[in-house]
């Protein structure tokens, strides 16, 4: 049987913590696109890193050891529609986080229409209102392939047209003037 595997996060933490700089970049991100934490920017990095790192490895060896290899890299970026057919290693070390970020099923709910804004779309989401091919999906960092992003839809019918500033402007109930004094009824023996 043995020991359980150990667990590893799936992020690595910045070198500078407190650079000014980056926090305002990651703050922005995180502004943007709606996130919970800085640690979900920290996992769409290190995810980016895992390309670039294996592009820069391919670069260094030989035409044919880097064929197949290669290819298999920029398939898998293809499906999940971070580069397009036809681009090259070299394009893999130019990619963005924001490449990356675009690809979570929280973004492409709003980018689809589906929610108004990105924590919306994060609440459905985690509330196991939306579905991927027909199964439910409540992880809003989710990564949609291409072929997947089509079947992007409700678990069941939602209305979203409320805004709260409509609520707020229903006709309220009038409520009683405090001002009069009202005598208590007598009681009649």
């Amino acid at each position: 049987m043995g020991d359980p595997p150990k667990f590893r996060n799936k992020f690595e933490r910045p070198k500078k913590l407190w650079d000014v700089d980056r926090i305002r970049h990651d703050s922005a991100l995180k502004n943007e696109y709606g996130l919970k934490n800085m640690s979900e920017i920290w996992r769409a990095n290190e995810e980016l890193k895992k390309y670039r790192r294996e592009a820069r490895r391919l670069l260094s060896v030989t035409e044919e050891e880097r064929r197949d290899d290669a290819q298999k890299i920029l398939q898998k970026l293809d499906k999940f529609g971070i580069l397009k057919k036809g681009s090259s290693i070299d394009d893999v070390l130019s990619l963005e986080v924001r490449v990356v970020l675009e690809r979570r099923l929280q973004t492409l709910l709003v980018r689809k229409g589906l929610a108004r804004t990105m924590v919306q779309a994060r609440q459905l989401v985690t509330h196991g209102f939306v579905s991927l091919g027909g199964r439910k999906i409540t992880r809003p960092g989710y990564m949609v392939t291409v072929h997947e992003e089509p079947t992007i839809a409700y678990v069941r019918a939602i209305d979203l047209s409320v805004r709260p500033e409509e609520e707020s402007s229903k006709e309220e109930k009038p409520k009683p003037d405090l001002t009069e004094e009202t005598k208590p009824e007598e009681k009649v023996n």
